[in-house]
């Protein structure tokens, strides 16, 4: 790739993710919606719950070259099942639900490993790989919007669990505020054949 031909070239910033099912997203959403209302948290209420895996930047050029990377990384997955149980938080500044079946996840991020190459723009920018997954309910939190609000939180009862079927691929163009939907990727624990003539019947 020349120097030239890559500054020009226009960056998004990208989220894989895990989303849970419509009726548990709904129920997360009442407690950010509540905690921003209660707390004067505006942030708490943006973007739809979901389990971050890897962030990262990249020339929009590359996005052909990653997404079937991606595309086979999932074919070979299995699905598997989430839970959910009450709070947690990172002092002073963040509070989530806490997921309790991490492993299979943990798993999933690590099966994305290999392709890091086709993440990153550079030794500087490199993919971020999720190594504690979690669901926020608020972040950037100022000290009283977390002492409060983690008063609360860390006495309530929250529990959910859904099926991890797929994972999305969401992207932020330059000068755009939200993510974007790019590709949904279905986990169908097909074992891919490393036999090239193959891959495609």
């Amino acid at each position: 790739m020349q120097p030239d031909i890559a500054f020009s070239c226009p960056v998004s910033e990208y989220l894989l993710v895990l989303e849970p099912i419509e009726h548990l997203c709904d129920e997360i959403m009442r407690v950010k919606k509540y905690f921003g209302d209660t707390y004067d948290c505006i942030s708490s209420v943006a973007g739809k719950p979901n389990i971050t895996l890897v962030r990262f930047q990249q020339y929009d050029m590359m996005e052909p070259r990653f997404l079937h990377r991606l595309q086979l990384i999932a074919a070979e997955q299995s699905s598997f099942l989430v839970e959910l149980h009450d709070f947690g938080s990172f002092p002073s500044h963040t509070i989530f639900l806490n997921i309790t079946t991490q492993s299979q996840i943990i798993e999933l991020v690590k099966s994305i490993r290999p392709i890091q190459h086709l993440l990153k723009m550079g030794k500087e920018l490199k993919p971020h790989f999720i190594t504690e997954p979690y669901i926020c309910i608020a972040r950037k939190l100022l000290p009283w919007q977390y002492e409060k609000g983690w008063l609360e939180l860390s006495h309530t009862h929250f529990s959910g669990r859904f099926l991890a079927d797929h994972f999305l691929l969401l992207r932020k163009r330059e000068g755009e505020k939200k993510y974007e939907l790019v590709r949904k990727f279905k986990l169908l624990n097909r074992k891919i054949s490393t036999i090239q003539g193959e891959l495609f019947t």
